[in-house]
């Protein structure tokens, strides 16, 4: 399996190149074309339990696309709903964990679960519900805007958005605050953070979708009072 990035990093597309007969798990809805003779198989991946958690916790498809190529080998190409970048992980019995959203598509030797690492609370749409991504191959994952990644070394502490978040190396530790309180996450209009600590790698995101929406609430409120008028 060969994987390149087009267009990044406002709209980029994965351009996936399979060998003769390879599979490809990919989430619900990302692709976008795909060459002549590629089937696609809907599976309930790790079984009921498992697709219920990923769906439930992770905010993930219950169901996930196998792709497979034909004898000759074939073609697919990803793209993310939201506009922004994506990257190629190559994993060596690596684990992250990717904010719900972010995973795009895996290897099939790339197990991909649901598990918590905090909690959504009443005064934020924020939460820090994460996916497990663990083994070997190809990881593809998705940003909206632009994606910076951040090595942390031994005991180096750095706070992150949850909105800003897209995955972090599995076995750093973690926790999950509001930012001074709750007055002020309310006052700031920040929500929840992530204090981590290395060692370990952090990809960010550079937009955050929470934000956006926060921001066009309004507009999109006054557009249908008015057209309540008309």
């Amino acid at each position: 399996m060969q994987a390149e990035i087009l267009y990044r990093p406002a709209y980029s597309m994965c351009i996936i190149t399979l060998t003769p007969e390879e599979e490809i798990r990919v989430e619900a809805g990302s692709m976008v074309s795909m060459t002549e003779g590629v089937t696609i198989q809907t599976r309930m991946e790790g079984g009921l339990f498992n697709s219920l958690k990923r769906s439930l916790l992770g905010g993930e498809s219950f169901f996930l696309n196998v792709f497979q190529a034909p004898a000759f080998g074939g073609q697919i190409n990803l793209a993310p709903v939201l506009p922004g970048d994506m990257m190629i992980l190559k994993m060596e019995d690596d684990s992250l964990l990717v904010q719900s959203g972010s995973y795009v598509a895996s290897s099939m030797g790339i197990e991909v679960d649901a598990t918590w690492g905090g909690a959504r609370t009443f005064f934020a749409s924020e939460g820090l519900i994460m996916l497990r991504a663990r083994g070997y191959g190809l990881l593809v994952l998705s940003s909206y805007g632009a994606i910076h990644p951040i090595e942390l070394v031994a005991g180096q502490r750095y706070t992150v958005d949850t909105g800003h978040l897209v995955a972090f190396t599995e076995g750093m530790g973690f926790n999950v605050r509001t930012v001074g309180g709750l007055r002020s996450s309310v006052l700031s209009g920040e929500g929840l953070v992530v204090d981590l600590v290395g060692p370990g790698r952090v990809y960010m995101q550079t937009r955050s979708e929470d934000a956006f929406m926060s921001w066009l609430r309004p507009y999109m409120d006054q557009h249908d009072k008015d057209r309540e008028q008309k």
